[in-house]
C-alpha cells in the first residue's frame, strides 16, 4: 500500500475503527489470520488483545501501521478511511514498540532521532530521560555517540526497549502499538521499560 497523494487532516483524535476486517498473507492466500473482526478504540484509550501465539495480534498491529491492506472490510482513523490517507503521513501518527526492537547500526542518539529526524540534542536527551535510557546512556564511554551495533548488538534487552521507547516518545505519535513489549525482558529491565510504556501511553490510543 503506497497512497503517497492521499489526505494528511492537521489534527489527530486517534479514534481507530476496524470494520469487518478479513486477512491473509500474500504468501499464504489460502490461509485466512483474520475473519470478520471489528474493533473500536477511543482516543486516548488503552485496549489489550490477548491470544494464542498465530491468533492474529501482530497481524492487527501490521493492519493499523498500514503495512498491508485488508482483503475485506476497512480501517479508519477518525472516521477517514486508510486508503485515503497519505501513507506516509499515516505511519508517521503511529509508533510500534515490539518484542523485538529494530535497530540500525549507527550511534545511540541517531537510532532514538530516528522517530523524528529534526529533532535538537536536547530533544533527544529529554526522551531518552523519559524511556528510562539517560542513565545508561550517560554511563557508556561515548555517551549518545556510542555505536550500537548491528542490530543493537552492545546493548541488551532492556536497553534496547528503552531506546525503542525514546524514539516513539521523540516522534509523539497520537496511536501506540505495543507488540508484547516487555515479554523478553527480566524483572528488573521490565520494571524500568514498564514505567517508560506508561509515560509513553498517556494521552495516546493503545493497542497492546
Amino acid at each position: 500500500p503506497s497512497r503517497e497523494d492521499g489526505m494528511q487532516p492537521t489534527t489527530v483524535r486517534g479514534h481507530l475503527t476496524l470494520r469487518k476486517v478479513g486477512f491473509a498473507y500474500p504468501t499464504r492466500p489460502d490461509t485466512p489470520v483474520l475473519t470478520d473482526v471489528s474493533l473500536v478504540l477511543e482516543p486516548g484509550e488503552i485496549v489489550a488483545l490477548v491470544g494464542p501465539s498465530g491468533g492474529g495480534k501482530s497481524t492487527i498491529a501490521a493492519l493499523l501501521c498500514r503495512l498491508y491492506d485488508p482483503l475485506e472490510g476497512s480501517i479508519a482513523l477518525d472516521e477517514t478511511p486508510y486508503e485515503q490517507l497519505d501513507a506516509s503521513w499515516l505511519r508517521q501518527q503511529v509508533g510500534v514498540v515490539r518484542q523485538e526492537p529494530i535497530l540500525f547500526a549507527t550511534t545511540v542518539a541517531e537510532n532514538i532521532r530516528y522517530g523524528r529526524h529534526a529533532a535538537t540534542d536536547d530533544q533527544v536527551r529529554a526522551a531518552a530521560r523519559a524511556a528510562n535510557a539517560h542513565t545508561f546512556i550517560e554511563a557508556f564511554p561515548e555517551g549518545y555517540a556510542t555505536r550500537v551495533g548491528e542490530r543493537g548488538v552492545r546493548l541488551s534487552g532492556g536497553q534496547k526497549q528503552r531506546i525503542a521507547i525514546a524514539r516513539a516518545l521523540l516522534k509523539d505519535p497520537a496511536i501506540l502499538v505495543l507488540d508484547e513489549a516487555t515479554s523478553a525482558l527480566d524483572t528488573e529491565s521490565e520494571h524500568l521499560v514498564q514505567e517508560a510504556l506508561d509515560r509513553l501511553m498517556q494521552g495516546r490510543t493503545t493497542l497492546v
